[in-house]
């Protein structure tokens, strides 16, 4: 098992523990879109175990230094406001400016959209914690590239692996970095007995019609 798949299990067994990430079929969850999901995912638990947390830093910085050159990690930028946190902690190891990118400019004081600030042509590497479509991370490194600066990578801790996301990544020229895909999380899942094989095929059959109902808009 390489380093990539080898921190993916490790992620993924993190996600289980702290149950950031969770499958219920017999009572599916129902989004604020009116969506009904069989998995429900909430990161923000992490940040309460500094355990957890630490380590996810810890594998989100040995994979940045495997990705970006030094050149070309000026500044680490939270989409908010899940990113925050990550990119702060990044930024602190890392001993990096941080930033962070409201989905709108604020509506009164300066009415900035970019907190902490960036210069002109600084690259600045994007981090969420999710990705679903992958649509707040692209506004945000479009923003970002609006104020000058030079957006090439999204970091984030887990995905539901749409097509759709990776597309959207690859037509705005970023490359998408994701420590734990939604295929290892539902391996390790059933390898542990979190869940059945027919959850698994849930989740996996819940997946593909999100996809189909995506590309038929």
């Amino acid at each position: 098992m390489d380093k990539m798949n080898e921190a993916a299990t490790e992620v993924a067994r993190i996600l289980l523990e702290e149950r950031a990430v969770t499958i219920n079929t017999v009572n599916p969850y129902t989004f604020v879109s009116g969506t009904i999901s069989p998995i429900y995912c909430d990161l923000r638990l992490l940040i309460g175990s500094p355990v957890s947390r630490g380590r996810i830093v810890e594998l989100l910085i040995e994979t940045i230094k495997g990705t970006v050159p030094d050149t070309e990690m000026d500044v680490m930028a939270g989409v908010a406001t899940a990113g925050i946190t990550w990119a702060a902690w990044v930024a602190t190891v890392l001993e990096k400016p941080m930033v962070y990118v409201r989905d709108a400019p604020k509506g009164h004081g300066a009415q900035r959209q970019i907190e902490g600030g960036v210069l002109i042509e600084q690259t600045a590497l994007v981090f969420e914690d999710l990705t679903s479509t992958g649509d707040s991370a692209i506004a945000a490194a479009k923003t970002l590239r609006e104020n000058s600066a030079k957006v090439d990578y999204c970091f984030s801790i887990f995905t539901y692996e749409f097509p759709m996301a990776t597309q959207a990544f690859s037509k705005e020229g970023i490359t998408l970095v994701t420590l734990c895909g939604i295929s290892t999380f539902l391996d390790v899942a059933s390898q542990k007995e979190y869940i059945s094989k027919e959850d698994e095929q849930a989740v996996k059959r819940w997946l593909d019609e999100t996809q189909a109902r995506a590309n038929a808009k």
